[in-house]
């Protein structure tokens, strides 16, 4: 329990997620109430297929339809940590699993808070070159498809709205400063 976590109480219990409700006392010593959805994290990783610091280097990117979303979306691979699992690890095998490639390097870029107000759910950011094909293992509920792009024609499409997960583009964003020196 951290300093500010008085108590709290597991409502929910599930494959992806909980949901707890933390008594909590804020900055001003007032005490209250907070749900919290309480989240293993996860690992995205952008795939090269060029050297990132090419041009234009060429990446893949998967369509994926998403429930939620009522829409087939524009995403790089990713998935959440198991139990005990390291997040490059878990980059690694989304990477085989999703698009069938595995690489030589994987390099943390950063991490993530999806959406602080009520998760802790973290995403762990990797960038993955060196890619050797191999075959994807998709799980039942995914249905993918692979795109390879290149990284200007993916930053297009977060600038035209195509481009609608966060992490996607917080990610390509990140990397193209990165490509930039920034």
């Amino acid at each position: 329990m951290s300093k500010a976590q008085l108590s709290t109480r597991r409502v929910y219990t599930g494959r992806v997620l909980n949901l707890d409700i933390d008594t909590v006392s804020f900055p001003n010593g007032s005490v209250g109430e907070i749900e919290i959805i309480r989240h293993s994290g996860a690992s995205a990783v952008i795939p090269f297929l060029s050297d990132p610091h090419g041009d234009d280097p060429q990446i893949l990117l998967l369509r994926q339809y998403r429930y939620a979303a009522e829409a087939v979306l524009y995403e790089v691979p990713a998935g959440k940590l198991d139990p005990g699992e390291e997040p490059e690890h878990c980059a690694r095998r989304e990477l085989l699993e999703e698009t069938g490639c595995s690489a030589s390097r994987i390099e943390h870029l950063y991490t993530m808070y999806t959406t602080p107000g009520f998760t802790d759910e973290r995403i762990h950011i990797f960038m993955a070159t060196g890619l050797v094909q191999g075959k994807s293992e998709h799980e039942a509920d995914e249905f993918i498809t692979l795109e390879t792009v290149t990284l200007s024609k993916a930053l297009g499409l977060i600038q035209e709205g195509a481009i609608q997960d966060a992490k996607t583009a917080l990610a390509l964003l990140y990397v193209s400063g990165f490509k930039l020196g920034r």
